[in-house]
């Protein structure tokens, strides 16, 4: 089957720096990966770090209402008993009531 124009592998001839192409080098032998496919890999992550930036700046801003909507939809039972890798262990104190409890502790001891 042949290769369409769209996904055929464009050449693309990229300038380093002598010292950026041998710490490439030397990382991509220590992948396993070819120089190529090494820089592939940065470029894929770099673009996915930018659009992760701008995802982050178009999305909502986290207001009241949107907070007290979400906690609103965790409070909703879904109509099922949890199961038992679902439930709380004993003991378990949450990160909110430890912080609690030592402010407490501090007030009786001060």
């Amino acid at each position: 089957m042949p290769v369409s124009q769209k996904n055929a592998p464009s050449k693309f001839p990229l300038r380093l720096m002598p010292s950026v192409r041998k710490v490439a080098e030397n990382f991509s032998e220590k992948e396993g990966v070819s120089l190529n496919q090494f820089i592939n890999i940065a470029v894929a992550e770099k673009l996915a770090h930018l659009q992760h930036e701008e995802w982050l700046a178009r999305r909502p801003k986290f207001t009241n209402a949107l907070v007290a909507r979400a906690l609103h939809t965790l409070d909703q039972s879904t109509g099922f008993l949890p199961q038992e890798f679902d439930k709380v262990p004993p003991g378990y104190k949450s990160a909110r009531n430890k912080h609690a409890a030592n402010r407490t502790a501090g007030r009786r001891r001060g």
